[in-house]
């Protein structure tokens, strides 16, 4: 009879299948946020009017990723389930359905971007910066169905088990951006309109790109992804709609909190602002690890749940808290430790550096609740369970977290520590009402079959 596997053994095996699923997200996660970067440091050695502009254009632009992300993310567990059931032959027509809403989705962001500058004027946006603003924007809404079917095809091939391309793709954009960005921007001298040119045509190369690989890749051969062309078909597509919205509210949400934490704090002077921004940035790249982690869980959930493996759904959510907690705990020590040294990369402003080192400390605090409520969302999604994980974030962050941290910064003027520890406190809401809605609604799979593979 062979041994009995022990708990601590199968998690450490389980960490490991989860983490060689994450890195290549992680890694693909942190070229995106690197494109961000790019942008910024190719407008801001044009002109400060340029790097204002595409400050501005860019928060506009922002909002058509974070409802790309949200609303897309329906597509990873729903492929996962089927290859966890074994019913990989059912993918491809999801997959045709998906890039249908892909399209839909694209399409309408299209026009929504190209909508924002008519409200520059009551956004009471500086009046030198529109034009450029304007122009930046209207360039890049090009490439909003690209980033659609980017995220569509990363999805599916996510939900699958198969990351790879995820990081393929990733750091392609990345080495794409910066050459073509500096020759737009600087040599053909288009500045703002320019980068939004490079953007718009590096999201379709990767999209293109990721679309060659999936036709010619031997680990998509069985999926029949592209057997024919299906027309449109409303109940497909509604109960993606029905699983991605809720989750691209969500996130819209929770990157509105740090925006408005931003505004307010933007009331309090220059050096507040740059501090903010600065730590904000450092603590928004450290966060790519546990929403990493939270992607491949949310893949080893759905697998689970497809093959109607009660012990693989809690496994697989024990491995993402372990690695999340292990990851929170290494960026908690960076950010304490080299804070002033990593604001020092970014800012030579003493006062800025003091103010940014002092706010990471407060950041390394809501690393764990951070990569806790990350987590969380992640295995919930793994479940399908997206509408009750919107209404508790959109509480936590907007009825807990908001206002203390407006009483706290504004009111009893603690200034940004005061708002940031407004940040902290609704995240740890978040954190213990998402993780208890995980484990409550897990146990309703104790009834069906266990499989110890």
């Amino acid at each position: 009879m062979p041994q009995q596997e022990s708990f601590y053994a199968r998690l450490g095996r389980e960490m490991r299948i989860t983490f060689v699923l994450a890195l290549p997200i992680v890694v693909g996660q942190l070229s995106s946020m690197a494109m961000s970067i790019i942008d910024t440091v190719l407008a801001g050695h044009y002109h400060p009017s340029t790097l204002a502009a595409v400050a501005v254009g860019g928060a506009a632009w922002s909002v058509v990723i974070l409802i790309c992300i949200g609303v897309l993310m329906a597509v990873s567990p729903s492929v996962a389930q089927l290859n966890g059931a074994q019913r990989r032959d059912k993918i491809g027509a999801l997959f045709r359905q998906a890039i249908w809403l892909a399209l839909l989705l694209g399409t309408l962001l299209f026009f929504i971007v190209r909508a924002i500058p008519f409200f520059f004027t009551t956004m009471q946006i500086t009046p030198e910066v529109i034009p450029e603003a304007r122009s930046f924007i209207n360039a890049i809404s090009w490439g909003a169905p690209a980033l659609a079917l980017y995220f569509c095809f990363r999805n599916v091939s996510e939900g699958i088990a198969w990351t790879k391309p995820t990081l393929i793709f990733g750091l392609l954009g990345l080495v794409l951006l910066a050459p073509l960005g500096y020759v737009l921007m600087y040599v053909v001298d288009l500045g703002a309109a320019g980068l939004g040119i490079a953007v718009a045509t590096t999201l379709w190369l990767q999209s293109i790109g990721f679309f060659i690989y999936m036709k010619k890749e031997p680990h998509y051969a069985d999926l029949g992804l592209f057997d024919r062309l299906d027309a449109p078909q409303w109940t497909p597509i509604a109960e993606l709609l029905r699983i991605g919205l809720p989750m691209g509210f969500a996130i819209f949400m929770e990157g509105g909190l740090f925006v408005a934490t931003a505004m307010l704090v933007g009331q309090l002077g220059v050096v507040p602002l740059a501090a903010n921004q600065t730590a904000l940035l450092i603590a928004s790249l450290t966060f790519m690890v546990p929403l990493g982690v939270a992607m491949a869980t949310t893949v080893r959930v759905g697998h689970a749940v497809g093959a109607q493996d009660y012990l693989g759904i809690r496994r697989a959510a024990n491995a993402g808290y372990a690695i999340a907690l292990i990851s929170q705990t290494l960026s908690a020590g960076v950010l304490i430790f080299a804070g002033s040294w990593l604001a020092g990369l970014v800012t030579g402003d003493a006062a800025v550096i003091s103010l940014a080192a002092s706010l990471m400390m407060y950041a390394a605090v809501f690393q764990y609740p951070d990569g806790i409520q990350a987590m969380s969302n992640g295995a919930l999604r793994g479940l399908k369970d997206t509408q009750w994980p919107m209404i508790i974030t959109v509480t936590a962050y907007w009825a807990v977290g908001m206002p203390l941290g407006y009483y706290l910064g504004i009111v009893k003027g603690a200034g940004a520590p005061g708002l940031w520890l407004g940040l902290i406190f609704g995240l740890l809401v978040a954190a213990i009402l998402l993780t208890w809605r995980f484990w409550r609604l897990s146990h309703q799979y104790q009834g069906i079959p266990v499989h110890n593979q």
